[in-house]
Formats: C-alpha cells, sequence, structure tokens
C-alpha cells in the first residue's frame, strides 16, 4: 500500500487516481500509524513553500515524515513535495523546510522569452542508473508548473535535470529518498512509468 500524506495539497487525487489506474493501493492520510505501515509514500503538492510548512507543522505531519524518511520504506516528493524535502526556499524566507537533503529552492531567473511560471511540457536528461526512470529511453518529456526550482549542493544525487533558462535539478534520489520537480500524474505514459517504478522499488 503506498500512503499519499494529506495536508489539502491540490494534486492528492491525481496522484491517487494514477496509482489506481497502475492497480496499486494508495491511500490518501494524515494518520501516523497508516502513513508508517505503508510499503511507500508519496509527498505532493501545489502551492507555496511556506504556507505547505505550515499545513504539515498543523496536521503534526513533520515528524512523520522525518520518521519515514529515517526508515527505509521509499518516500516520494512531487513537485512542492520535492521543494519541501530540501532546506529553505527563497519563495518563503525564514521558513525552514524539511531538510531531509541539502540544498535551498530558488526562483527560475528572469530571461528573454521565458515566462514564469515554468507551465508545460520539457525534457529530461537522465543520470545514468537513476531507479525512478528504469526502462525510459532518450530524453523524455515530462508536464511542469512552477516558478522556484531546486539547486542541489550534492550532485551526486541529482538524478535528472532540465533546461529552462537555466539547469534545474527536475530530479534526486538518495537511498530511500526520490523526488521529482515535474508531475508525473499528469505526464502520461512516461509518468505512468515513473510511478510504476516508484511501487516496485524495494527498501533501501
Amino acid at each position: 500500500m503506498i500512503a499519499i500524506i494529506d495536508y489539502d495539497a491540490g494534486n492528492l487525487r491525481s496522484v491517487q487516481k494514477a496509482l489506481h489506474l497502475l492497480g496499486e493501493e494508495a491511500v490518501i492520510t494524515r494518520d501516523h500509524d497508516e502513513i508508517m505501515n505503508a510499503g511507500k509514500v508519496i509527498l505532493p503538492g501545489v502551492g507555496a513553500f511556506g504556507d505547505a510548512m505550515k499545513k504539515l507543522h498543523s496536521y503534526h505531519l513533520v515528524n512523520t515524515i522525518k520518521e519515514v524518511a529515517d526508515s527505509k520504506k521509499p518516500l516520494m516528493g512531487i513537485c512542492l513535495g520535492q521543494q519541501l524535502m530540501f532546506e529553505g526556499s527563497e519563495e518563503s524566507d525564514g521558513i525552514e523546510g524539511l531538510g531531509l537533503l541539502p540544498g535551498k529552492i530558488i526562483r527560475i531567473p528572469e530571461g528573454e522569452g521565458l515566462k514564469i511560471p515554468h507551465i508545460g511540457w520539457n525534457n529530461l536528461n537522465i543520470a545514468n542508473g537513476a531507479s525512478l526512470y528504469q526502462g525510459i529511453e532518450g530524453s523524455p518529456y515530462v508536464y511542469f508548473v512552477h516558478s522556484y526550482y531546486l539547486k542541489s549542493e550534492d550532485r551526486s544525487i541529482v538524478a535528472a535535470t532540465t533546461d529552462y533558462g537555466t539547469r534545474i535539478d527536475a530530479s534526486v534520489e538518495k537511498n530511500n529518498l526520490y523526488a521529482c520537480q515535474f508531475h508525473p500524474e499528469k505526464s502520461g505514459e512516461i509518468g505512468l512509468k515513473i510511478l510504476s517504478n516508484f511501487a516496485r522499488l524495494e527498501e533501501r
């Protein structure tokens, strides 16, 4: 069973629907025991960094997420969920993120012909051996919606990048932690393959 952490994020149902299409049991929950008893956990997200952290604190989910991260069960952040796994964001100065991984979230720089937020399809440059992308060839296109992006301090954890006026760390993997800035649940067959790969991960 896959637990989708419920802190009122906008893409909860679409993530659950995509997993159900794959034949996976997926529940939306903020119950500590249900999350800890799940085989895998997803932290989704749409919205502002600061508001999301406040919600996670108000629902007493911060320590639960850190407990999941300290366990061996796979944890996946999606979109804002990836950003929350890091230390902080320029979007919300003074508000600490979950700090599961080293790095900061910064605003996509202005550039000629670039619209911010970055909305739409863009291709990935996938690192060799990245677990979420097994069986995916070439430079697949996935769907993004974001104004801020990850600049990882640890380059070894970057599983995929994309280019939008700058190099964006679009996905990371470290031990049992996985994340992507894009929305696999909105990325067609490629996105379903990524979610399927996550659903089949073993504990690390």
